[in-house]
């Protein structure tokens, strides 16, 4: 049975934070709170736990994962950016944005795309959740906790336990988070002198990154007869 840790979203108890941390350096997925909707993470480097991520969520090795980190400062170590890029992040950082970049050797093979070489990054403003990542003391693997048969993102702790109770190893309750996922914008690999384009739109605003929002689904066009 899942482990239910109910922290202070201002003031999380260390304890029980380092007992999270303790169950993904064992290999246990975690469901953490965000700025944005709850995740379900894991350790970067363990195989099996990622594997273990996508099948809960119901995604392939094609669905972007996202890297959880502290700050910009683990940037250079997991992607490449140019000075362009690199402002960009800068304006959405910490905040409910995940950027897709282009991926440094150093991110293992199995969790970046398999065609595009790419990883997604994030640096949540969420006082729990940096708090995690610092006593983790690194970044943790992630990817918006949407069961497989929904379309929007479970918000509350003890619904996310008793869902996935038998699933995860802990949930780290920090009250109920946004329903929003995070706005997602993909960068060109770089160098090539593209420009980023949002593909979801979600809690970040994107005009505050100087961006325009993902145009509307194209309407269906009349019926025909059958």
């Amino acid at each position: 049975m899942a482990q239910y840790f109910e922290v202070h979203p201002e003031n999380p108890q260390p304890r029980l934070l380092r007992q999270a941390v303790a169950l993904l350096e064992r290999g246990g997925i975690v469901a953490v709170p965000t700025d944005s909707s709850y995740a379900l993470a894991c350790h970067l480097d363990d195989k099996g736990a990622v594997d273990r991520l996508r099948q809960i969520r119901g995604v392939d090795d094609r669905h972007h994962l996202t890297l959880l980190c502290r700050d910009l400062s683990e940037l250079a170590t997991y992607a490449r950016v140019d000075n362009r890029q690199y402002r960009l992040l800068k304006s959405g950082t910490p905040g409910p944005y995940t950027f897709i970049l282009e991926a440094t050797r150093e991110v293992p093979r199995r969790v970046s795309h398999p065609q595009r070489k790419t990883i997604g990054l994030r640096v949540p403003d969420h006082r729990v959740l940096q708090e995690l990542l610092a006593l983790h003391g690194g970044p943790l693997l992630a990817t918006t906790l949407i069961p497989p048969d929904a379309k929007e993102p479970l918000t509350d702790g003890q619904e996310i336990r008793d869902r996935y109770e038998k699933l995860i190893a802990a949930v780290v309750d920090a009250g109920a988070c946004s329903s929003e996922p995070t706005t997602v914008i993909d960068h060109p690999p770089m160098g090539t002198g593209g420009e980023a384009v949002v593909t979801r739109r979600g809690r970040g605003d994107p005009a505050a990154l100087g961006l325009q929002p993902p145009p509307p689904p194209a309407a269906a066009g009349p019926a025909r007869p059958v």
